[in-house]
Order: C-alpha cells, then structure tokens, then sequence
C-alpha cells in the first residue's frame, strides 16, 4: 500500500507529456493484449496447426528484431514524438487486417508488419519517458509505466477472451467470435496515435551517464571538458556497457520465447481450459505482476538494483518448473501466476540501470539493442518450441521446453549479476 501511495502521489507531479503517453499506451496495449491472447487460437481455428503459429510468432519476431537498430537510431537522432505516432497508426491498421486474413502468405506479410510497427514503442518508450522526468523520478515512473501497459493487457486479455466468448454463445461461429474481437483490439491500437499528437517535444539535453567510462579532468573550466581522444574513450566505454547489456539479454530472449508465446497454448491443450477461463488467468498474471512491479523499487532501494534484478528472476524459477511439469491444473495456474509476478518484475528495475549507465545520446540505440537480443530469441525458438511438442507431446514436450528456459535464465542473471553489481572499494592506507 506504501508503494501504490508513492505511485499515486507521483502521477500528478508528472508532465503532460507523460500523461499523454500512458494514454496513449492504454489504448495501444489494450489492442495488444487482444491480439496477445486471441490471435494464435484465430490461427487454429481457420485449419493451421502448430507449427503455423511457430512460423508466425518466428516471422514477426525476427521482423521486429531486424528493424530495432534502425528505428533506434532515427530515434536518437529524429522526432521520438513523429516516431510513436507512425508506430501506433500503422499498428493498429494492421492488427484490423490480421483479422481477416487467412491465406498464408497473407498471415506471414502481415505478421512482418506487425512486427516492424510494434518496435517504435519497444525501443522508443524507455528513451522518451526518460528525456521527459528528473533522473530520480525514473525508476518510480518505469515501474508505473511497466504496471500500466500490464494492466491494459489484462483488459484486453480479459476482455478479449470474454468477449469471444459471449459471441459464441449468442451463436456466432468460433471462427467469426475471435474475428470480430481482433476486430475491436486492432481499432483500440489505432486510436492510440491520437494522444500522441498532443505532446509538445522540446530540445533534448545531452546528460552524462552514472557511470561515466571516462572521468572529466579535475579544476573546472577548459580543462573539465573531455578531449577528442578522451570522448572516443567514453564512447567505446559506453559501447562495452551496451554489449554487456545486450549480451545479458540474449538468454532471456531464448528461454521466453519458448515459453511466453505459447501460455494459452500450453493451458488449452493440457487441460482443455476455456477461452474465458484461459483469458483470466492471464489476466492473473499480469495483475500479479502489477503489484510486484510496485513494491520492485523498494526492495531496489533496499539491497541495490542489480541485485534487485536477479532476485526476481532466481525466485521465479521453481514456480517455472513446477509450471512446465504438473499434470494439476491448480497447481499449473498458481505457479504461473508467481512466475510471471517474479520474472516480470525486474523489467523496470533493468531499464533504470540502464538508463542510467548510457549517456542520452545512445539511449535509444541501447535499448534497441537490447530489444533486437530479445527478440531474435524469439525468432529462433518458434520452430524449436513446436518441434518438440509436436514430438514429444503436450506433457514431455511443455516439460522441456520450460526447462531449457530454467537453464537459460539461471546463465542470463549470474552474467547480469557479476558485470553490473556494484563493487565494493576498500580505501588505501597511507
């Protein structure tokens, strides 16, 4: 209740711009959220199978990843504002699309689409948010910002599913229900570019890193400002940081997109859940991980960010586990809900650091490094993820896919760990 005080007294000292923003990302998640839950099943329901819907989330993965570079520079050197706006028009022009169609070149095209536009907000939204608050507001708003976009996808989850539902009730065809219901997300998504319109963008002032590669010169005056020689240092310092970052972030990607594209696969076909049933628990989740984002920042003040960080993921993995070998349905859905509360969480507390650590010029290219690590796990992991379900069945094959994921993120936060903690330093005598 501390942390969810803290929040509410923060949001009204925020800018305008900020304002405008988590409107303007309600609407475009709600659509998201839809899409998130729906859209595979859509896939099943007009005849493809799985190794359809491994194509699809591979093709708008790698999509995704192949534009986060460039979209990270334009956005460190153009208009983030002009940037999002595009993102969020385009979006949801597609996501109406992808509702009705059906041939597979058409659902391989549109998925590429999909994927291209869904990156301005990925790499864009840190980066922004960032150049519009004081540094000691981030990590408060990051994890405000995390919460909010989570509860917007539980709206469209929810209600998503839900919706779906009820259609097939009142006797419209599965089929149609889930058509119509993408329907409504991908006209939620475009409405998104409306508040973003209204945001007024101002000059953007250069701000040195936390952790500055290269230390300015003492006495001030000239001799405080770094030379030539002395700035390439620190920007090849930075780029060691952005590695660091990146290659942290690769095993995250692999071990999720195992797993997190296909939850509502995994609950349907293990044990035959409904599409309302299957759309709440979801929206469990991301409900649980609204609240561990809120207390995020207090146990970072408490033991430190980066170790912050990695107690959310190492707490996470027993319930992983659990997850991907039970047979009960009760046990499955309360160890997901804790899994994704505690993986999630760091989510936040990781964009503070990194903001943080990477001068602003490199901000938006820091994080669409990061995001391209993610996402090409993403890419490479649908065909696996279907080959061994197809292979080894809804039980051994859920059984080793979560594993390997365990494996993986246990390597992701002992490299985060040992290369981003604080190293405590011992005076010299004398």
């Amino acid at each position: 209740m501390e942390s969810l005080r803290r929040l509410t007294a923060g949001i009204a000292g925020w800018p305008r711009n900020v304002k405008l923003f988590f409107l303007a990302n309600l609407l475009y998640q709600i659509g998201g959220g839809m899409f998130s839950v729906l859209y595979n099943l859509y896939i099943q329901g007009i005849g493809y199978g799985d190794a359809m819907n491994g194509r699809v989330v591979s093709i708008q993965s790698l999509a995704t990843a192949c534009i986060f570079i460039p979209i990270g520079l334009f956005g460190d050197r153009l208009s983030r504002k002009m940037l999002l706006v595009i993102g969020a028009l385009f979006s949801g022009v597609v996501f109406a699309l992808r509702a009705f169609a059906e041939a597979e070149p058409m659902l391989l095209l549109l998925a590429v689409c999909s994927g291209v536009f869904a990156a301005f907000f990925q790499v864009l939204a840190i980066p922004f948010l960032a150049e519009n608050v004081k540094k000691s507001q981030r990590l408060a708003l990051f994890s405000a910002y995390s919460s909010l976009m989570l509860a917007a996808q539980v709206l469209g989850s929810m209600g998503g599913g839900v919706l779906a539902d009820w259609l097939q009730h009142t006797g419209l065809p599965r089929v149609e229900s889930l058509r119509f219901t993408l329907f409504v997300g991908g006209v939620a998504t475009l409405a998104a570019f409306v508040p973003m319109l209204f945001i007024r963008e101002s000059r953007r002032q250069s701000e040195p890193p936390a952790t500055s590669p290269v230390p300015a010169k003492p006495g001030g005056g000239e001799n405080s400002v770094p030379s030539e020689a002395g700035a390439r240092t620190q920007d090849a310092g930075s780029s060691r940081i952005i590695f660091w970052f990146v290659l942290a972030q690769l095993p995250i990607g692999l071990g999720s997109g195992l797993v997190v594209p296909y939850l509502n696969l995994y609950f349907t076909n293990r044990f035959g859940v409904s599409l309302t049933t299957m759309s709440v628990l979801i929206s469990l989740g991301q409900i649980m991980t609204i609240v561990s984002m809120l207390i995020g920042p207090t146990l970072s003040r408490k033991v430190g960010p980066v170790r912050a960080v990695v107690l959310f993921q190492m707490l996470s993995l027993p319930f992983l586990l659990t997850t991907g070998f039970t047979n009960i349905a009760l046990v499955a859905s309360i160890a997901f809900l804790f899994r994704q509360a505690l993986m999630n969480a760091a989510n936040p507390i990781q964009s503070a650091v990194m903001v943080d650590r990477i001068p602003d010029s490199k901000r938006s290219i820091a994080n669409s490094l990061t995001q391209t690590a993610f996402m090409l796990g993403w890419a490479s992991m649908g065909p696996v993820q279907s080959y061994l379900i197809t292979t080894y069945g809804n039980y051994w094959g859920y059984a080793i896919t979560f594993s390997i994921t365990g494996v993986l993120y246990i390597s992701a936060s002992m490299l985060y760990y040992f290369k981003f903690r604080d190293k405590k330093t011992t005076a010299k005598k004398g």
